[in-house]
């Protein structure tokens, strides 16, 4: 108990030093261009990758980790120049090892070949790569242990568009409370570590499967996302 404690305290302090916690704790809102930190992995995009999913599995005291059956790492083209980030794994991606497997996963799909992308051209992980017990979402906890490797896993993809799905991987990135439908639909960029990409966040697609009214406002994010595409000419 006494290790888990000290542990738990470890993750905190370290992730205090990710962020400038001197501004929460002094009331000030938080900028949104605050600099994410990342891992110093070193080596090709592949190796980069590598050496972040076996960070991940070594992994210690995490109780995510102990109650999950698979890590979720991530799916997609890693040279993909658009990235989504979802916020964690569910029963069925738990099963395969596999982000948006499941029913959001299959919305998912359907909402990318709207825009004319599929998963051989975008490149998708979650906020935390192991699934929280009966489907809850990640708490603070959880997602200060896992930002390091998001953060740096993002860097190394440097994609030009990340799509934020979900309240909780929007504010995992910005390092602030928002209310996903006030942010949605919203382009800014983002420094993480040495990259600045086009950031915009949407519903998360199990969230659309509860409120299927919102789907229309996730077509006008999706739209906004075909245009980027074609502002900045990506090619996947």
């Amino acid at each position: 108990m006494k290790a888990k404690l000290n542990q738990k305290l470890i993750n905190l302090i370290e992730y205090y030093n990710l962020i400038n916690a001197d501004i929460i704790f002094k009331n000030i809102p938080i900028d949104r261009s605050t600099k994410l930190k990342t891992l110093n992995l070193e080596g090709s995009k592949l190796e980069k990758l590598n050496k972040l999913k076996n960070l991940i599995k070594s992994v210690k005291n995490c109780e995510l980790k102990e109650s999950a059956n698979n890590m979720v790492f991530a799916d997609g083209n890693i040279q993909s120049k658009i990235m989504i980030v979802g916020e964690g794994p569910g029963a069925q991606e738990d099963k395969v090892g596999l982000p948006f497997v499941g029913r959001a996963g299959q919305l998912l799909d359907k909402m990318l070949a709207a825009i004319n992308l599929n998963r051989k051209n975008v490149y998708i992980t979650n906020v935390v790569n192991y699934r929280p017990p009966s489907n809850r979402k990640p708490n603070d906890e959880e997602i200060f242990r896992y930002l390091p490797y998001l953060s740096s896993h993002i860097e190394t993809i440097n994609p030009k568009i990340l799509l934020l799905l979900g309240s909780t991987a929007l504010n995992t990135i910005i390092g602030d409370e928002e209310v996903i439908s006030n942010a949605r639909g919203k382009w800014f960029q983002k420094d993480i570590g040495k990259i600045k990409p086009w950031v915009i966040a949407s519903f998360h697609p199990a969230f659309l499967m509860r409120q299927p009214d919102k789907k229309k406002l996730s077509w006008v994010d999706l739209k906004m996302i075909k245009a980027k595409i074609n502002q900045i000419n990506l090619s996947n």
